[in-house]
């Protein structure tokens, strides 16, 4: 156990598995206390086998991030628990996917009610409830992608919600400085995460290609050589959580093995 974050009371959304569950693990780790949020009636496996080690310093609260009464009842959950809420891993998010002629209007709406929608209003609750609080140390770090950092022709509605956490990030950031509020990013790259076996099978559709091999190429792809794994995502979201950071806001840092340089 370390005290790195001893002091921060975290709310970490989309984090039943995948990235947020390991970054949720990570600042246990390092003494938070977190509320994991996602749209599961109950917890994973997995989360109940990390509420089990951690009874405590972790809570799960059911939360659709599309509904602001849904928000609104996290937060208070999270406050009315640990006392005011430091830190917001804002991760909750979808995927899909479609050439560009072919999609439609559903599959915008899904994507940016969870990924655009759902993100900033997380968001802006939670730095609302940081103000009116005013808690030393508070920070947010929305969780991007080296999606939003480019195009693809298959990925057009995804890569501009992400496109919007790395623009949103940077506004908030500005409008948050003068209350001491670090407002961050992550833009991870390709993450072997139980998403991906969603993600490859629709490349798999749309490139005519066996199933496991665009998880296969776009690994050797990266320059490190291989994907990565959610726990590579834990330590730039510790840094950025912890005062080690205290003068780093703004910022929508690539963890991707290289393939965005920047």
């Amino acid at each position: 156990m370390s005290t790195r974050l001893q002091t921060k009371n975290a709310i970490l959304t989309g984090a039943a598995g995948g990235i947020g569950l390991a970054v949720a693990n990570a600042y246990l780790h390092h003494g938070a206390r977190c509320t994991v949020a996602d749209i599961h009636a109950q917890p994973t496996p997995e989360l109940a086998d990390l509420m089990h080690a951690f009874p405590d310093s972790l809570h799960y609260v059911p939360t659709d991030v599309r509904s602001m009464s849904s928000i609104d009842a996290l937060i208070a959950q999270a406050s009315g628990r640990f006392g005011p809420v430091t830190t917001l891993f804002n991760n909750a998010a979808i995927f899909d996917m479609a050439p560009l002629l072919e999609s439609d209007e559903a599959m915008y709406d899904k994507l940016f009610a969870v990924n655009v929608k759902g993100a900033f209003f997380v968001m802006q609750k939670v730095l609302a409830h940081m103000v009116s609080a005013q808690t030393p140390g508070a920070a947010v770090i929305n969780m991007a992608s080296q999606a939003g950092r480019r195009g693809e022709a298959l990925v057009s509605h995804y890569c501009a919600s992400k496109a919007a956490i790395i623009s949103y990030t940077q506004s908030a950031a500005l409008a948050m400085a003068p209350h001491k509020i670090r407002v961050n990013g992550i833009a991870p790259g390709v993450i072997a995460t139980p998403m991906w076996a969603n993600v490859d099978a629709l490349f798999a559709r749309y490139e005519n290609l066996p199933i496991g091999e665009k998880k296969k190429r776009v690994g050797e792809a990266v320059p490190l050589g291989y994907m990565g794994d959610p726990t590579d995502i834990c330590g730039a979201a510790v840094f950025l959580a912890s005062d080690e950071a205290a003068y780093i806001t703004a910022q929508t840092l690539n963890v991707d093995g290289g393939n965005v340089m920047s």
